[in-house]
């Protein structure tokens, strides 16, 4: 892909990210790509200066560094999640499953794993800010398909971003929530984690496809602390991907 190609895929009105990382080189780097992309780029070097500035700044994005001095990337986004939910990106050289699942605990909206393509990166940051387009620091809500979706054991308000899952609340990321939303959308309907990528996380070229897992299994546990059957709603089509069933079969507890 050419460079103006990948200029063209960004935003065309500048957006403010913060870059925190503990390695210098890195921070070079991804402050070159972004900004050639047309980003407006601040640094931090460790997870308490980055809680600092991103608390006094709205910021459009930020790329995290998981294992750093001072606080890590999880505390920091732990933090910072008790007063906005501007999107995070999480970087790591770590790739385990338990790392992922424990950034998309605390709100990441997305996890790469180092060594990375820096033009990977700028790619994935412009499909989360297609997500994100009204305010800094806020989510968008899920496309307004309409108000209220309702099947069995499970009940979404879209207006307010509420879950309900037979008649308790669940708390959900918002990129949990967009998945559900989706899913829900059109029950019965089988979708790949291709298809998800490309229509909930908006990644058209790049996407690791253990995401959509990683969202589906802990969306199936916060599911299932409420109710059981509302959990098994979403099936696993082996081979082919996942679908929220509108009348699952109901099994005693």
């Amino acid at each position: 892909m050419t460079d103006e190609k990948l200029q063209g895929s960004t935003e065309q009105q500048a957006k403010k990210i913060l870059v925190v990382d503990d390695e210098n080189r890195i921070r070079r780097l991804l402050r070159m790509y972004l900004e050639k992309a047309n980003y407006e780029i601040d640094e931090a070097e460790n997870g308490k200066i980055a809680l600092q500035l991103a608390l006094e700044n709205d910021y459009d994005l930020i790329l995290l560094d998981l294992m750093m001095p001072e606080m890590d990337g999880i505390e920091a986004a732990e933090e910072l999640r008790k007063e906005k939910e501007t999107p995070i990106m999480m970087l790591t050289a770590k790739g385990e499953e338990l790392n992922r699942i424990q950034g998309f605990e605390v709100g990441a909206d997305d996890y790469i794993v180092k060594p990375f393509s820096p033009r990977e990166i700028v790619l994935r940051v412009s499909a989360i800010l297609k997500r994100t387009q009204t305010g800094s620091g806020s989510m968008n809500k899920a496309a307004d398909v309409s108000d209220t979706l309702t099947l069995p054991h499970l009940e979404i308000d879209n207006d307010s971003r509420r879950v309900t899952a037979d008649g308790r609340s669940v708390n959900l990321t918002p990129k949990e929530y967009d998945l559900l939303h989706y899913l829900m959308s059109s029950p019965d309907q089988i979708f790949g984690r291709e298809q998800l990528l490309r229509e909930v996380w908006k990644y058209e070229f790049f996407g690791d496809l253990r995401t959509v897992d990683t969202h589906v299994k802990r969306l199936r546990e916060k599911l299932k602390k409420e109710s059981q059957t509302a959990a098994k709603m979403i099936e696993t089509v082996w081979g082919l991907g996942y679908k929220l069933n509108s009348y699952p079969h109901e099994e005693e507890e």
